[in-house]
């Protein structure tokens, strides 16, 4: 098993040299430290707030407010009275004069642009001594927001604890925070612990709409964001945090991005004293992603919908300098995630994505994806360990509803070699309604689930439909730690070399990899149905040669061209074993044929058939061939061939840390070189050589 190991090391750092310059793009941040986990969840004050924020155009304000239930309505025209008087005209102005924990301030009904926020940076501020991100902006640490709060920030609201910001009207669209693709954030809420957030909009960033970071204590209650570049919520390296009744839509990277959670249980099995992050009944939809995790750990996402995204919810240990990786313990639980179908690819390859953004038309849902992933996806899990996810139900995704893969530690920055395999483990998918809706309504999924064989005990319920592999490990009654039946350090060759070849997506060079089926390749032109047909065409070329060159035997001993004729008695072997060779080529040039065919329809099962039936050509073909090493070899790859088949349609062979077909595609290499050195022609010099030849085919 070491040598095993030893090699599936090499292979990973084989590729890291190879790995696409543009997986380095992603969020960039400061370096941060977790909280220490002393804070709590804040509750909402519905005592009258401290500080009120205003328009002061009052017709526009009673136009605004006329639609309002009496109550509210009269409360609202009471606060704009007083706000006249003693209140702000912009929210970062009442945030300013916040002195003390535990105050509230109050926006009413309006548009707020925060036009004072806008000027360009002047002086110090424009001269930072920062990093450019590969975004192109800075990386500014906190004492720098500080110094110049609105250099990307259009609100900042900086070390303040315990304050409440709520919206006073009938719902989050009455009070619109407006940055107007001017900065990279709409509100910042930076080291604010206790800060909670209430009934209002914000929007038309270059990057996040409500960012909260360094927070222990936090909430995004009854929150509109939309019309961005990346984010609509982005919450990182924060703890005690929750999103409620909140929701998002028209970004090009996730609606929820809960990044970097508290990582406060790592290395503990399934059972977990509590979460960092809880978010229940958002709804996200028409993002490139519903839900975005990058290191989303100890997270508990319920009573959610993701839908009419491309994918409906990542977690991920993609990017590197992210606290927390590989990502862990998230719970998704009694969430409707649907019709996640969208490919917004098209306005990367028409150029739209390419304009400013504020010419792009978000407002009439275009979306500018930031990220690749393949649409018609309900889940993926790229390189997450300990996340259940249970009582959900997954419908109509053209693609996968579930789909799992690992991420090797080189890809987040980590070269340690015994870190290279901590991913994509000990992950359960139970007690899911798959491809029916919660009115019953039959709408599958395209298949329940895609999984690249890696990781060790990962488990499925029973219930899943079309799968790839077409086999998975089951959950059953043991301890979740022991179920699942899988140990590998690589995944299945073709599919590392899928996963390789679409991660060089490039949103800043509008690159969308040829021949990845995530940006539009179909049938032949996909690079699974490119490799097959590759080595098909070699194998089916051997193949013949081995035909052609038993028909020339026989005729030989038949008394043909080549003369000395043989007595019927010593032809009966070589007919035999012609026969063999002829009935073995056809059923191995079939199962050529429907293996290209099946990686082009994206047929597991039928994957599966086309290997059994190579099988059946090698193990025919070295029982014809004469006794020796290369026949022996070639009855080794057919076994293998049968192992690799087991492997995709029954169940993974436990305990070994490469399958099957690794094993089977490194040595099928060596047998073909193998096998042309035997199929060159060779001169005979003597009758009885000749004889001796003709006797046994090749």
């Amino acid at each position: 098993m070491r040598p095993l190991r030893r090699i599936a090391v090499l292979v990973l750092l084989a590729l890291a040299l190879l790995a696409p310059a543009g997986a380095a793009l992603a969020h960039e941040e400061r370096p941060v430290t977790f909280p220490d986990g002393s804070g709590s969840v804040p509750t909402l004050r519905t005592d009258e707030p401290d500080l009120l924020v205003c328009k002061t155009d009052r017709a526009d304000f009673e136009r605004r407010v006329s639609g309002f239930p009496a109550e509210l309505r009269e409360r609202n025209l009471r606060l704009f009275a007083a706000c006249q008087k003693d209140g702000f005209r912009h929210l970062q102005e009442a945030v300013d004069r916040v002195d003390k924990p535990g105050m509230t301030i109050a926006m009413l009904p309006g548009l707020y642009r925060e036009e004072p926020s806008l000027a360009p940076p002047t002086a110090a501020c424009d001269r930072l001594p920062a990093r450019w991100s590969d975004w192109g902006y800075q990386i500014l640490s906190f004492e720098q927001q500080v110094q110049c709060p609105h250099n990307q920030n259009l609100v900042a609201i900086l070390g303040k604890k315990d304050l409440q910001i709520e919206g006073t009207g009938a719902g989050p669209l009455d009070v619109i925070v407006d940055a107007e693709y001017r900065k990279l954030n709409a509100i910042r809420a930076d080291r604010a612990d206790g800060v909670y957030f209430v009934n209002l909009t914000a929007q038309r960033t270059t990057f996040n709409s409500l960012y909260v970071l360094e927070t222990d204590g936090f909430v995004i209650d009854r929150v509109l964001t939309r019309w961005n570049d990346e984010y609509g919520f982005l919450t990182f390296a924060s703890d005690h945090g929750l999103y409620t009744d909140c929701e998002s839509y028209g970004n090009g990277d996730g609606g929820l991005y809960p990044g970097s959670a508290s990582d406060i249980n790592t290395g503990r099995g399934h059972d977990v004293p509590r979460y960092s992050i809880e978010i229940r009944r958002c709804k996200s939809h028409d993002n490139a992603l519903g839900y975005s995790g990058t290191a989303g750990d100890s997270v508990w996402a319920h009573d959610n919908e993701f839908y009419d995204n491309m994918v409906g919810a990542t977690m991920d240990s993609l990017w590197p300098d992210h606290p927390g990786l590989p990502q862990n313990h998230a719970l998704f639980e009694n969430n409707k995630i649907y019709d996640n179908n969208r490919d917004y690819y098209r306005y990367t390859r028409d150029g739209t994505c390419s304009r400013p953004p504020a010419e792009r038309g978000y407002e009439q849902g275009v979306v500018c994806p930031q990220v690749g992933v393949p649409p018609g996806t309900g889940v993926i899990v790229a390189g997450g360990n300990h996340n259940v996810f249970r009582d959900n139900h997954l419908w109509n995704h053209r693609h996968a509803a579930f789909q799992l893969f690992g991420v090797p530690a080189f890809i987040r920055g980590e070269g340690e070699l015994a870190k290279q395999a901590d991913t994509s483990n000990d992950n359960r998918f139970e007690g899911n309604v798959l491809g029916v809706s919660p009115t019953g309504e039959h709408r599958p999924n395209g298949m329940d689930v895609w999984w690249d064989g890696q990781g060790a005990g990962n488990c499925w319920q029973s219930d899943v439909a079309a799968t790839s592999p077409a086999a998975l490990p089951r959950c059953g009654a043991r301890a979740p730690e022991l179920s699942g039946g899988s140990s590998r350090l690589l995944a299945e060759p073709v599919k590392v070399a899928k996963l390789f070849l679409c991660s060089d997506f490039n949103a800043a060079q509008a690159r969308l990899p040829a021949g990845c089926d995530w940006f539009g390749a179909s049938g032949i032109g996909r690079v699974e149905a490119q490799l097959a047909l590759g080595g098909s065409l070699v194998l089916g070329l051997v193949a013949v040669l081995f035909w052609v060159r038993a028909q020339r035997s026989a005729r030989r001993r038949r008394g043909g061209p080549a003369g000395n004729g043989v007595p019927q008695a010593a032809r009966e072997p070589g007919e035999r074993r012609l026969r063999l060779i002829a009935a073995g080529s056809v059923v191995g040039l079939a199962g050529l044929a429907l293996d290209v065919a099946a990686a082009a329809m994206d047929e597991p099962y039928l994957t599966g058939v086309a290997l059994l039936l190579m099988a059946g050509w090698w193990l025919c073909l070295g029982a014809a061939l004469r006794p020796g090493a290369f026949a022996w070899f070639t009855i080794v790859l057919g076994a293998l061939a049968v192992a690799d088949a087991y492997d995709r349609m029954i169940g993974l062979i436990p305990l070994i840390p490469l399958g099957p077909g690794w094993i089977r595609g490194l040595l099928t290499g060596v047998w073909v070189l193998w096998a042309v050195v035997r199929l060159a022609p060779r001169r005979t010099r003597t009758p009885e050589k000749a004889a001796d030849e003709a006797e046994v085919p090749a």
